[in-house]
């Protein structure tokens, strides 16, 4: 057999070789690593992304924790200034009262005691330093106490008679001559606004309230 000639179509057709076709196993496998890396990627910032959101969960719910713990601790430190204030104050106050205890005022009115000449007893330390003080605070609002009567079968009442005023006035230790005293002059002051002078008593016992006969 001869060697074929340059330049010369080939005798047989058959002969002709095709084009040689890519791989399609090549193909294959570069589409799936294609994919792959893409769903990879994917995923990775999908992981990310979650494991920030649980992150931030977790500071969220660490915060909270936090806020809510120091919330207890200053309602529980308020609670326990409110009982030490209290109790500094209820020291402060019965501290207040033992020092008015402790002051005396001497009375340099007439005392009468009702029951002295039956039980042979003398008035109390107590309701002694009560008129004095009573005796005072008329003074300061310009009456003159001229006598303190102690009712019979009375251990708290104590009537005081007062210059220039026709009735007595009834009052009780377990007030104070403070705001007693002020009540019994606002009382007067409305019984000559209403021309009401001649009365038998003024009662200033109760806190609040006034009544006259």
């Amino acid at each position: 057999m001869g060697k074929k000639e340059k330049g010369k179509a080939p005798e047989n057709a058959n002969d002709i070789k095709p084009p040689k076709l890519a791989s399609r196993r090549i193909n294959r496998k570069s589409g799936i690593k294609l994919g792959r890396t893409i769903a990879g990627k994917r995923e990775r910032l999908e992981t990310s992304s979650e494991r920030m959101a649980a992150r931030k969960k977790v500071q969220k719910r660490k915060i909270v924790r936090f806020s809510v713990t120091i919330l207890i601790f200053l309602v529980f430190f308020g609670i326990a200034a409110y009982f030490m204030i209290s109790m500094l104050n209820k020291d402060a106050e019965l501290a207040e009262d033992e020092v008015k205890i402790e002051v005396s005022f001497n009375p340099t009115i007439e005392i009468v005691d009702e029951d002295a000449a039956t039980s042979g007893k003398s008035i109390t330390a107590r309701m002694r330093s009560y008129i004095g003080q009573a005796e005072v605070d008329f003074k300061d609002l310009g009456y003159q106490p001229v006598k303190a009567v102690v009712p019979s079968g009375s251990i708290r009442e104590v009537d005081f008679y007062l210059e220039g005023v026709s009735g007595y006035i009834k009052t009780t230790i377990d007030r104070g001559t403070g705001v007693t005293v002020e009540d019994a002059d606002r009382m007067i002051q409305y019984l000559e606004e209403e021309d009401e002078t001649d009365f038998e008593y003024i009662d200033v016992r109760i806190d609040g309230k006034a009544y006259w006969k």
